[in-house]
């Protein structure tokens, strides 16, 4: 077995056998090829190089952790707007090709948001390999996030991170506990906190305005599958019901999360299911629309023929297993796709702003859900939708499309500084350092 198929365990062991504790691919910008800091890890790298979703990535940094020893990982796509920011998922994979494939989508994805967010930020993704079998107290996931910050103190800046899936505030505190180059801090140490809110109401208006193109009314009255029932789809659920829609089902397979929606909906036309691992018959719902709230690659050719909807729009990221594929399919099958990175943006959006301070009800991140501003959701996905019709394309591909071309601006004070970040951490040896 090749360390590419093998566990992400085995990659942090082969680093260690070779008396490595960091390792970095990065697209070579002068060059055809990559940089590549170590020669034990070029069968990552060709791997890497291969998949079809690695897109000149500027850079692919791995650490095991200083005191927990866990690998750690940041991948970024592109800075010309400004540093990489995006979350970091605590997660198990079974291969690094799994690791390496959803970082790489994610922090492109990330990019996306940003870029047509409008905000000065590049794309990148951060995780933490959580270990098969191991039970994570208090204080070890206190130990392997702190790692986790050091890593990012490592890299100088050139990514910033945030909360995201496996995640929770007590793990960001422990991370901002060795570094700056953090947001979605709690709230008592200066930050924002958890974005869950902003996240659920940025998709509601997206809801809203894939209705007003398909001029079928408002959400009042309407019936809603939601895929997933966590901390998001709890706001989403409340969202919906103060604008009075008809019914919402949502599943999980997380008895606990399930229970503790339940307990805020009594009485309401909310029913939750629990369904096994694998589950997707949800998707099949006769409803008005789908959203998938859960995990990512769910819109693939297994289940996009059983969908009944004729919209499909929720937080969940890269829901398309294939952007182009899916995309199309979807299109054929008559259903309209709100691309996830246009409808998921607000959290993001409310740790962007927390580097310049936090003010309540904050008026730059209620723009972005005003019906009125260009750049908010939903004059932004109507923008998105109209060319898609102008132009026969999917609205994933022309949101990609517009949000490509919107990434390409350099910063307007600092250019690409980004990239001269991960140049100089390439020039100093970086990867030797540790």
């Amino acid at each position: 077995m090749s360390i590419w198929t093998d566990s992400a365990d085995a990659f942090g062991a082969v680093l260690r056998g070779a008396g490595l504790r960091r390792a970095l691919v990065a697209a070579n910008r002068d060059k055809d090829g990559f940089y590549i800091s170590d020669p034990v890890i070029e069968p990552v790298a060709m791997a890497l190089a291969a998949d079809p979703d690695f897109d000149n990535h500027a850079g692919c940094f791995f650490e095991l952790g200083a005191e927990s020893g866990h690998l750690l990982c940041a991948f970024i796509h592109r800075t010309e707007r400004g540093q990489a920011a995006g979350g970091v998922r605590f997660w198990s994979y079974a291969a690094l090709a799994d690791l390496v494939n959803d970082g790489l989508r994610l922090s492109r994805a990330m990019g996306q948001k940003n870029a047509l967010a409008g905000l000065w930020w590049g794309g990148g993704k951060g995780i933490i390999a959580r270990e098969h079998g191991r039970t994570y107290d208090d204080r070890l996931r206190a130990t392997v996030f702190r790692d986790y910050g050091r890593f990012m103190s490592g890299l100088s800046g050139c990514y910033v991170t945030a909360e995201d899936v496996g995640t929770r505030p007590e793990d960001m505190a422990a991370i901002f506990s060795t570094t700056r180059h953090t947001t979605c801090i709690p709230p008592a140490l200066g930050g924002s906190g958890n974005p869950g809110v902003l996240t659920a109401r940025g998709v509601v208006v997206a809801m809203e305005a894939a209705l007003a193109y398909c001029n079928n009314g408002t959400l009042a009255g309407k019936t809603i599958a939601m895929q997933g029932a966590g901390n998001v789809a709890v706001h989403m659920i409340d969202e919906l019901l103060q604008r009075k829609v008809g019914r919402v089902t949502a599943c999980d397979i997380d008895a606990a999360a399930l229970d503790n929606a339940r307990q805020h909906f009594p009485g309401a036309p909310v029913e939750f299911l629990q369904v096994a691992p694998g589950d997707n018959a949800l998707l099949a719902n006769q409803c008005d629309i789908l959203a998938p709230n859960a995990i990512g690659a769910i819109l693939n050719p297994n289940t996009i023929p059983a969908i009944r909807a004729p919209i499909v729009c929720g937080a969940a990221n890269n829901q398309l297993q294939d952007a182009t594929r899916d995309a199309a399919d979807l299109q054929r099958h008559g259903i309209l796709f709100v691309p996830d990175f246009l409808a998921n943006r607000m959290g993001i959006v409310n740790c962007a702003n927390e580097q310049y301070g936090v003010i309540a009800q904050d008026p730059a991140i209620d723009a972005h859900l005003d019906r009125d501003n260009p750049a908010g959701i939903y004059k932004r996905l109507l923008e998105v939708l109209d060319r898609a019709e102008q132009s026969g394309r999917p609205p994933a591909t022309e949101a990609a499309l517009l949000a490509d071309e919107l990434a390409g601006q350099p910063h307007p004070i600092w250019g690409n500084r980004g990239q001269s970040i991960i140049d100089s951490l390439i020039a100093g040896g970086w990867a030797h350092e540790a």
